[in-house]
């Protein structure tokens, strides 16, 4: 009896420690990409009583109390005793490689991007590249490779790797439409030192200098930080690692340039991860770099090759700058975004003749508020009859052809003057084009 109240005083200790802790210390805060619970209301916006008060309560202490991360990276390193990172997101691969969980499609080649997926995605590309080259602007797009697609011999052993990726596909398809491009998977794959974090999703900055070579030398701008000295630092915390082990310390070696960099920030932003950040340089010409991620260590390089530099993390792709080079650097698991969303730039105008018959009817609408470009509106719609995979679409507005934008779902859009009246939208079916009214 005496046993079983000590045990029993020994949890309420422990119970009572936890909320002691969080109302002496404070609430826990975030790690690496976690979103936490917020702190709810006992009353809706609109004056209700909130009937998910006490669960979204709940919610709240669970992600915030006292010593949570310790608590979870002890249990964290439990699990790793038996080879599994015990964080969902996370691959536990061999030698302490620790994997992101969204790469796993690409690396074993499952539920990748169907063919016309891919061909709407380089499709847009193409329409982008177009856009800048007919403005007098130059135009490059650079896959940033998943780690697993260079280091998969970190990879568990799943008994299958993919026999050809989203990237591979997608680059066969930019070459057939003749737009530039980085190919930063054969440049790293021929070199032998490793360029990514065990620890992190990213590459180090000796990749990132490779990475802004390869760019520079689209536009005819000469650099080669990547030959420079780098030494090393143990700066870098691996943000896969403070996902699985929350409550511990890591930093792994990180390449530090040798050389000097000059830009100054013309932002206010300055932090790496800024939506938006603009630089001067000492180079000639002026940037815009569409970037995710893997641009916090892209961006320093960039920076000193141009006049001046735009980096933004927006995914809807502004075209209509007055940019001297135009670059969008996507991470190799999220080519999807391109046909997610639509980019910011007039649909060009094209000459076709125009089937001989109607085949049926199609709907689209205008969105509101949209980013079209100036003086544009946008439509959206969806196709009515699933065309060929590389059928490219167009919409007729009051007798004038434009090439749509493809999105996924067999969706489309159209960015085109203020007061255009939709008519017709043509793409192939079974090698053959067909027209159908928008209605």
């Amino acid at each position: 009896m005496k046993n079983k109240i000590l045990f029993i005083g020994i949890f309420l200790a422990l119970c009572l420690s936890l909320s002691i802790g969080t109302l002496l210390f404070g609430p826990a805060d975030a790690v690496a990409n976690e979103r936490l619970a917020e702190l709810p209301s006992i009353q809706t916006e609109d004056g209700r009583i909130n009937t998910n008060y006490l669960s979204q309560l709940q919610s709240y202490v669970n992600d915030r109390f006292f010593l949570r991360q310790k608590l979870i990276t002890l249990d964290r390193r439990m699990s790793s005793l038996l080879g599994v990172s015990g964080e969902s997101s996370v691959i536990a691969g061999k030698d302490g490689w620790l994997f992101f969980a969204e790469t796993l499609d690409d690396y074993t080649g499952t539920n990748l991007m169907s063919s016309r997926e891919l061909f709407s995605a380089a499709s847009n590309v193409a329409l982008m590249d177009e856009y800048c080259r007919t403005n007098g602007k130059e135009f490059t797009f650079i896959i940033a490779p998943n780690k697993n697609s260079l280091y998969g011999q970190f990879m568990p052993d799943y008994g299958v790797t993919a026999k050809t990726s989203n990237a591979k596909q997608f680059h066969d398809l930019l070459d057939q439409l003749q737009v530039e491009y980085v190919d930063l998977f054969t440049a790293l794959g021929e070199i032998p030192e490793t360029l990514y974090f065990a620890h992190d999703s990213h590459w180090n900055s000796k990749a990132a200098a490779l990475g802004s070579d390869l760019m520079n030398r689209c536009f005819g701008v000469d650099s080669n930080y990547f030959g420079a000295d780098f030494s090393q630092s143990a700066t870098h915390e691996g943000d896969l690692y403070a996902m699985v082990f929350p409550g511990a310390q890591d930093t792994e070696r990180n390449p530090v340039y040798g050389g000097e960099l000059n830009y100054t920030f013309t932002s206010k932003a300055t932090q790496p991860d800024a939506i938006v950040l603009t630089t001067e340089g000492t180079g000639n010409g002026n940037l815009l770099c569409y970037r995710d991620s893997f641009g916090i260590l892209l961006y320093p390089y960039l920076a000193d090759s141009y006049a001046s530099t735009k980096f933004s993390r927006s995914v809807s792709y502004d075209m209509t700058g007055s940019e001297d080079y135009v670059a969008v650097e996507l991470v190799e698991r999220n080519l999807n975004y391109l046909i997610q969303n639509v980019p910011v730039m007039p649909s060009p105008v094209r000459k076709l003749e125009l089937p001989a018959a109607v085949s049926g009817t199609a709907e689209a609408s205008k969105v509101e508020n949209a980013r079209a470009g100036s003086g544009c509106v946008q439509f959206m719609g969806t196709l009515p009859v699933k065309p060929d995979a590389a059928s490219c679409v167009y919409v007729v507005c009051d007798g004038i052809t434009y090439e749509a934008f493809c999105l996924e779902n067999d969706g489309f859009a159209v960015n085109v003057p203020e007061g255009a009246n939709l008519q017709y939208v043509i793409y192939n079916i079974g090698g053959v084009p067909q027209m159908f009214q928008i209605q």
